[in-house]
């Protein structure tokens, strides 16, 4: 028998309800006991939470490991540290890699490449071969190989015939079309939000009309089809109406935002100073948007029209962002960063800390219904759980120093800023895998 004690934490479980003072026992990888003042037994891990916070691991529905074929970027040990850092336990792998997760032995591959690293790690297959939006990949193959949703992301399902039959196999496999929210035809080649900041930069802007086409669209085609839609990390309040308008007619229609689009606007591509800054690290797809589509995202996560906080971890070498604006590379690292974040808007007064910690645990495992077989009791502390457990500080400052961070991806643009939330320790599958509780 292999045991941990987390003992003098603030347990806060919002499946259960739970926020209280409650020590909680581990055994063989599981949660064994939760309780007021549990004795240690014999052989077990002390592990001391006074003054921290013990909540469910965090669940990142939306991540890019670049294993295979991008491993210079990153590959799925390092990204695995990177999520254990930053509080996560379960993370799912999106599918453009190289090859694409298309086929049933390639995300058979990655699983067993996952299998020892340091956080759960599920797949994400894609919609069309090869991801190229021509021709349907074997979704029901990918689903039976593990695929816990499809998605073509990096790149919207263009095609609406394609997404069409897409959603229609989807109606029978009960799992989502997590969607890029993008249409090329109305973007065209936009590299921030079109706006003043834009206009006063002098490139060019893609409109949030690009975004909403697609979100329209797919919730009539997965209205049609009686499918599931995973709006991938929304940054609209037009697209998030939409949403909220699906959901109060009953549609089966999820959403995620990232801790980037809930924290800053398309300003911190242009800078502070005088000078333009053209932050390569700011660019990301969908684009930083207007303060007050930040706060539409707030709002949205609080009213619970967005399911949950998902990092759309992005990491890229630094020569893909040591370039001028138009050339470089979309996509922000995430994952060490997310609950400093999200805590801020807890400490502002925007969020409450049960509807962060929500928003990244039992949220994501209920917007895709991960809740089955071996992962019974997924993102909650519930006694039989998997003993995924993440120690949290909301108080303690930080600041960001992307250099020291275990993600091989550097590419952030909160890189200097302070802010207040520390991820202490992380316990996945029964294991502790960061504490940084002395560090």
């Amino acid at each position: 028998m292999t045991g941990i004690l987390v003992h003098g934490g603030r347990l806060i479980d919002p499946a259960s309800g739970l926020d209280e003072r409650l020590d909680l026992l581990i055994v063989d990888g599981r949660i064994a006991q939760v309780g007021a003042d549990l004795p240690l037994p014999p052989g077990t891990e002390h592990l001391a939470a006074s003054g921290l916070i013990v909540a469910p691991g965090f669940i990142d529905l939306h991540t890019h490991l670049r294993e295979p074929g991008q491993e210079h970027k990153e590959t799925i040990a390092s990204g695995a540290r990177a999520a254990a850092r930053g509080g996560f336990t379960t993370i799912c792998a999106m599918p453009n890699t190289e090859p694409a997760l298309d086929s049933a032995a390639v995300i058979d591959g990655m699983l067993q490449r996952a299998r020892d690293v340091d956080c759960r790690v599920l797949a994400i297959g894609a919609v069309s071969i090869g991801r190229r939006g021509q021709e349907l990949a074997e979704l029901a193959a990918l689903r039976d190989a593990g695929a816990v949703a499809v998605s073509d992301d990096g790149d919207a399902v263009a095609d609406a015939s394609l997404a069409r039959r897409a959603f229609e196999y989807l109606s029978d496999l009960h799992i989502p079309l997590a969607e890029h929210c993008e249409d090329p035809a109305i973007a065209q080649g936009g590299v921030m939000h079109d706006g003043a900041v834009s206009a006063r930069l002098g490139l060019r802007g893609q409109p949030a009309a690009a975004e909403l086409s697609i979100v329209q669209r797919d919730i009539a085609l997965a209205e049609a089809a009686g499918a599931q839609l995973h709006a991938c990390h929304i940054s609209t309040e037009p697209s998030l109406q939409a949403i909220a308008d699906a959901r109060a007619r009953g549609l089966h229609v999820t959403a995620e935002v990232t801790p980037h689009h809930l924290f800053l606007t398309h300003d911190v591509v242009a800078g502070s100073g005088d000078d333009l800054l053209y932050d390569t690290n700011a660019k990301v797809n969908p684009p930083l948007r207007t303060e007050s589509d930040v706060q539409a995202c707030i709002d949205a996560l609080v009213a619970g029209v967005v399911d949950a906080v998902a990092t759309d971890h992005a990491p890229h070498a630094a020569v893909d962002k040591q370039c001028e604006f138009d050339a470089a590379a979309f996509g922000i690292s995430g994952l060490e960063s997310a609950w400093p974040v999200v805590n801020s808007l807890v400490e502002s007064g925007r969020l409450t800390l049960s509807e962060a910690i929500e928003r990244l645990t039992i949220g994501p495992v209920r917007a895709w219904n991960l809740d089955r077989g071996e992962l019974s009791g997924l993102g909650t502390l519930r006694v039989g759980a998997p003993a995924d457990v993440t120690l949290l500080s909301t108080d303690a400052v930080s600041r960001v120093e992307p250099d020291s961070w275990a993600s091989m991806g550097k590419n952030t643009p909160l890189a200097g800023h302070t802010l207040s939330g520390v991820v202490a320790a992380t316990i996945s599958q029964g294991r502790i895998v960061w504490d940084g509780r002395e560090q």
